[in-house]
């Protein structure tokens, strides 16, 4: 998330490629109509949500369902990046389903309006996502009369909070959940506002103290250079952009990089890949090889942090020049920053002196007056807590949240919880949701033991809910024959 604006800033990862796996993922894209509200009676208008759908390895009869809680982006991308759910299927004889988010990708209630007005996108939360989902899920074992297939929800991100929220408000729909990277507890009052930074921060001094004390002294020389004309055009040059900076853009463009720091760490995966760029495995370690000189100033230092830079935006050496706006205007972008605004009020507030990052204190009004000229709402920082519980989740059960430590995210995450029903997996090795990535050669000891571990979770969940199933259809049967012979009793 930027370390200068908003929690809308920083999309959670998006991950666009699978290197290293050689799984084929197949799907058939199909939609499914759902109210535009489940809450009300006012309005009875409906829009189709799409959901991609395997069957190859479902046993009809008895077989789960896998079924990922769709997160911020074209639900297409998480199918396509979630190689463990594909890799185990098999066995499990399970369907496949990928359910899209309201509002992403082509799930667009209104459209190409849909975040037109208030009236339109204010039916875009959390708790409309998955009372959708639950109606696709019941709408999928419609067919099933005697067992319903147990349901096993995944998600990372944002996806896993939404994983572990359906298994909560849901229990009777879902029977467990695979909540990798969910940073449910990233909400006022229940995480400090800079810890996202200070686990980034780690990553960069965990390869060289020097490149985090570097970037760290970098925010004021780029300040003092871009408060000048004549600045502004060496930078400009110095670093390749595509287009010349103006003073108008300096304080965007500082968020950005502070993105972009966040977003290497989030990223930091042993193996190359790629999501908005294309990175090489390690890239957190790749960015810190370009800084080394502990005493560069002035513009000395930004042209070796430039050489750092360019891991992110030109690994492959293909890039002609930085665009550093590109994509700002996605819809998903544009979706992610409205829920921001609304229920999914984050605090970030890095301090500049235990991180890395430029200083900038969390001000609540700032932001929900930021809000409010764009979309016309306010944030309601608590409803989060209010409706999923925050950190009282002991009652809940069937629940796994795993967190890689090199993640920042882990800041909000579930690390311990004083319950044997919920479980909490930690990958010292792991970056955001790696995890649920497909296997990979270069995939480190932790991540493959935490697949095994949610593996036999799982099967112990299908299990008892197959018991369970099978004693009440039993204590319905002689309920039902004892029924019958009372009426036979009858003259």
């Amino acid at each position: 998330m930027s370390a200068n604006m908003s929690p809308g800033c920083i999309v959670f990862l998006l991950l666009t490629a699978f290197a290293g796996s050689t799984f084929a993922y197949s799907y058939v894209v199909k939609s499914f109509e759902v109210p535009v509200d489940h809450f009300s009676f006012s309005r009875n208008d409906s829009f189709r949500m799409r959901y991609l759908i395997n069957d190859t390895y479902w046993d009809g009869k008895t077989g789960p369902i896998f079924f990922y809680t769709g997160n911020e982006g074209a639900i297409e991308m998480f199918a396509d990046n979630s190689g463990f759910i594909w890799e185990i299927a098999p066995s499990f004889k399970a369907l496949i389903v990928f359910a899209e988010h309201r509002y992403y990708g082509a799930s667009l209630p209104f459209g190409d309006k849909s975040l037109s007005s208030p009236e339109k996108s204010g039916y875009l939360t959390s708790q409309q996502a998955l009372a959708d989902y639950v109606d696709l899920i019941e709408y999928l074992r419609s067919n099933q009369t005697q067992v319903k297939s147990p349901v096993i929800a995944f998600g990372g991100s944002y996806g896993g909070m939404l994983a572990a929220y359906i298994r909560m408000k849901y229990p009777h729909v879902v029977a467990g959940a695979i909540a990798a990277s969910a940073p449910i507890w990233q909400f006022s009052g229940m995480t400090p506002c800079e810890a996202f930074f200070r686990i980034t921060t780690s990553d960069y001094t965990a390869v060289n103290q020097t490149c985090s004390d570097l970037i760290r002294k970098s925010w004021k020389t780029l300040r003092n250079i871009t408060s000048q004309d004549s600045g502004l055009l060496w930078l400009s040059k110095e670093w390749k952009l595509c287009k010349n900076l103006t003073s108008k853009d300096v304080n965007d463009f500082v968020e950005w990089l502070g993105d972009m720091y966040s977003t290497l760490a989030m990223a930091n995966y042993p193996y190359p890949a790629n999501f908005l760029a294309e990175l090489p495995g390690h890239p957190v370690k790749a960015f810190c090889k370009k800084l080394t000189n502990g005493s560069a100033t002035g513009q000395a230092l930004l042209k070796d942090l430039f050489g750092g830079i360019s891991v992110y935006f030109n690994y492959t050496g293909r890039a002609q020049c930085l665009d550093w706006k590109k994509n700002t205007s996605a819809i998903g972008e544009d979706a992610w920053d409205y829920q921001t605004c609304t229920e999914m009020v984050m605090p970030m507030c890095p301090d500049g002196e235990n991180d890395m990052f430029e200083k900038a204190p969390w001000d609540l009004k700032a932001y929900s007056d930021k809000c409010w000229a764009k979309w016309k709402v306010r944030p309601q920082p608590l409803l989060a807590e209010r409706v999923y519980g925050g950190k009282n989740i002991e009652s809940h059960s069937n629940i796994v949240f795993s967190n890689g430590l090199l993640d920042p995210w882990a800041s909000g995450g579930v690390l311990k919880v004083n319950s044997s029903k919920i479980h909490t997996v930690l990958i010292p090795d792991g970056a955001h949701h790696l995890d649920l990535r497909g296997r990979n050669k270069d995939d480190p000891g932790s991540v493959r033991s935490a697949r095994a571990r949610y593996k036999q979770y799982i099967h112990n969940w299908i299990t008892s809910h197959r018991l369970d199933t099978s004693s009440k259809n039993s204590a319905e049967n002689i309920f039902r024959n004892l029924i019958d012979f009372t009426d036979d009793q009858h003259p």
